[in-house]
């Protein structure tokens, strides 16, 4: 089974991260930016990763394109297709690169949905998340893609089970 961890807007927290990313020891990675850690850092090892608004080295690309075993994702941070209006650009964008799986951030608030052939994935915020109490983070797992499940979870390793999302491509 294919597991790949995403999370997004740390803001800084450094501990917890760490938690997380030793918690799961997973082989595929991602943050969605707004670490507000150089792209250096050793937690940031191993790690697909974007620039946020509020990640200021220039080293941070914008978005990336990743194939993972059968499906293909797009990832950015969100601030830039004005994903706290709508989905519209970022979706357009991923359709231009061949993207399945759109995994982005900016907005703080935990989701996943599959619409037209796009999974969306915002993991949420571990450290100011919005819209509900828990910080949180996602795991995506599938065997093939026909059969992709988006686990959620809170900061400190809990299933936060009604934002489970299921998709099939």
């Amino acid at each position: 089974m294919t597991k790949v961890l995403i999370i997004s807007d740390s803001h800084g927290l450094t501990e917890e991260f760490a938690h997380i990313k030793e918690r799961h020891q997973l082989k595929y990675m991602i943050h969605c930016g707004d670490s507000e850690l150089g792209p250096d850092d050793p937690l940031l090892d191993d790690f697909y990763k974007v620039g946020g608004n509020c990640d200021f080295d220039p080293r941070y690309p914008e978005e990336q394109l990743i194939n993972i075993d059968g499906l293909r994702f797009f990832v950015t941070h969100g601030h830039l297709h004005h994903v706290k209006t709508n989905l519209m650009t970022i979706s357009y964008r991923a359709k231009e690169e061949n993207a399945q799986v759109i995994c982005f951030g900016h907005t703080h608030i935990a989701g996943a949905e599959h619409v037209d052939k796009q999974l969306f994935i915002n993991p949420g915020s571990i450290r100011m998340p919005r819209n509900r109490k828990e910080k949180t983070y996602a795991i995506m797992e599938w065997d093939s893609p026909e059969d992709v499940t988006v686990n959620f979870y809170s900061i400190d390793g809990k299933p936060v089970e009604e934002l489970k999302c299921n998709a099939s491509f």
